[in-house]
């Protein structure tokens, strides 16, 4: 196995835009995205390093989909905010900041290790990007 076990998957209103600001804010890769009815995303995967995250429009059918809410739909918090490794938090903070992402908590030095902050993506997920990784 080349990539993670554990992958994500998050709904967004405006998937495509989703994807592009992905693409621009953090660094992802297209891996897959499979074109649903009327400009959705039926089902798209982005790679980041060896990690990956899932995500599709909000409106697509699912039997689960009673199940799905976003952040926006509940006042802006989230339950599962997500976190991304990365070498070096300084590049990563510019190319966010660049692309107008909302600063939830400022680039700063961690107890455990590492520098880190927080941004919320366009529909309000929280995201994560710090040196500090589990795994070394």
């Amino acid at each position: 196995m080349n990539g993670s076990v554990l992958i994500p998957s998050l709904r967004y209103k405006d998937a495509p835009a989703a994807i592009a600001w992905l693409e621009q804010a953090f660094g992802f890769e297209r891996h897959a995205v499979y074109e649903g009815p009327d400009g959705t995303v039926a089902h798209a995967e982005l790679r980041f390093g060896n990690g990956m995250v899932m995500l599709g429009s909000a409106s697509n059918k699912s039997p689960l989909k009673h199940l799905y809410v976003s952040p926006v739909e509940i006042g802006g918090r989230v339950t599962s905010p997500l976190y991304l490794i990365v070498e070096d938090c300084e590049p990563a903070y510019a190319r966010a900041l660049a692309a107008k992402a909302e600063i939830v908590m400022d680039m700063k030095s961690m107890e455990y290790g590492g520098k880190a902050f927080t941004v919320g993506d366009p529909e309000g997920y929280l995201w994560s990007l710090g040196e500090y990784s589990p795994w070394t």
